[in-house]
């Protein structure tokens, strides 16, 4: 079973999706597969409880790779996208476009804490699309 979702974001940060990919899960127990189909996002399960935490983590990737307006990046050629588009597929490239999530029962076996997040990596709003597929065990 599979499907593909839709999302926006609204700019660089983290974008929780558990609830819709929850609400789609079977009940059922298997393998969830998740993959983002983008080269300038990423996919993370991270803390859901604390809202710094995703600050956080937005910031350490911004201080990470700037914008190619920053000095230290003018090695980078790719930048005929805006100074945010190299560094968001250097993002990209660091972090997850799939993740895998064991379902039992119909629930997705996250810790108490953790949430699955688009990280958008671009400064400008995007429509950004997950492809699910399920496959189920039994």
């Amino acid at each position: 079973m599979h499907t593909q979702f839709s999302f926006q974001t609204n700019g660089p940060g983290l974008f929780e999706i558990t609830g819709q990919i929850a609400d789609w899960v079977p009940r059922a127990s298997g393998l969830l597969t998740l993959f983002i189909r983008h080269t300038s996002a990423s996919l993370l399960i991270q803390e859901n409880a604390d809202p710094e935490v995703q600050t956080d983590l937005r910031n350490f990737f911004h201080r990470l790779v700037p914008p190619t307006t920053d000095p230290s990046m003018s090695y980078l050629t790719h930048t005929y996208e805006g100074p945010d588009d190299m560094p968001a597929h250097i993002k990209a490239s660091l972090l997850p476009v799939h993740l895998s999530i064991p379902v039992l029962d119909g629930a997705l076996t996250l810790g108490t804490w953790q949430g699955i997040y688009i990280m958008e990596h671009r400064t400008a709003p995007h429509q950004r699309t997950v492809v699910a597929q399920f496959l189920n065990s039994g």
